[in-house]
């Protein structure tokens, strides 16, 4: 696969993770999956800002080995500022536009950010909760000692991508524990979330980007 063309896959289902990641009040199936959904998006609401940890592996069919990329992810939940951070890109969003920058290329894609409620990303997660998914419980499952409740997702469009995500939830914080998307084409995107702090201080530049800080890098609107 061309370098360009999998760092923009990753990124993409990087962007997608973060979406599941919190925006989980979605659709109309299960009571007890939508009881447990209710109670992860409450928790998260009721932050003000957060950063976590993460770690990405996107499994292919019939490949011998693995791609993981780990990174951190900072938010402003109410406004819908971010900027994830890995050693192959940074996405940084003021909650009107969104810089890509793709390091190895040394470009940066420029985009706006698209609001509506019908879209998933990042700026959305806490208002696209009322249609899109249907959700049903799956028995209980275990992560080293840490009891998980598991719910798995299936979108009403069938022209998405995926067909199924599964989210696991840790039961004493109500907060994700590990999102797995299962692509149509078999590849499977396994993002699990780590060391999850509430309120942090976070610069308010932080959701800017800065030309100065990628010297050299061709800027490509998009917008």
């Amino acid at each position: 696969m061309h370098k360009k063309m999998k760092t923009a896959i990753i990124c993409s289902s990087l962007l997608l993770s973060f979406s599941v990641f919190v925006t989980q009040a979605y659709a109309q199936t299960d009571a007890a999956a939508k009881s447990k959904l209710n109670k992860v998006t409450q928790t998260y609401q009721g932050y003000k800002t957060l950063r976590a940890n993460f770690t990405l592996t996107v499994q292919q069919p019939q490949q011998a080995s693995n791609y993981t990329e780990s990174g951190t992810l900072s938010m402003e939940v109410a406004t819908g500022k971010y900027r994830i951070t890995t050693d192959r890109q940074d996405i940084i969003s003021d909650g009107k536009t969104q810089w890509m920058v793709l390091k190895e290329e040394q470009e940066v894609q420029v985009t706006e950010v698209d609001n509506s409620s019908e879209t998933i990303s990042p700026s959305t997660i806490f208002s696209f909760y009322t249609k899109g998914y249907k959700y049903v419980s799956a028995p209980d499952e275990r992560s080293g000692g840490t009891p998980l409740t598991v719910v798995e997702l299936s979108p009403e469009d069938t022209q998405t991508p995926y067909f199924k995500i599964k989210l696991r939830i840790n039961q004493s914080s109500n907060l994700i524990h590990d999102v797995t998307i299962f692509d149509k084409s078999g590849v499977k995107y396994t993002y699990v979330l780590k060391n999850t702090t509430a309120n942090p201080s976070i610069a308010a530049d932080a959701f800017t980007f800065k030309q100065t800080n990628y010297p050299g890098m061709e800027i490509v609107d998009l917008r």
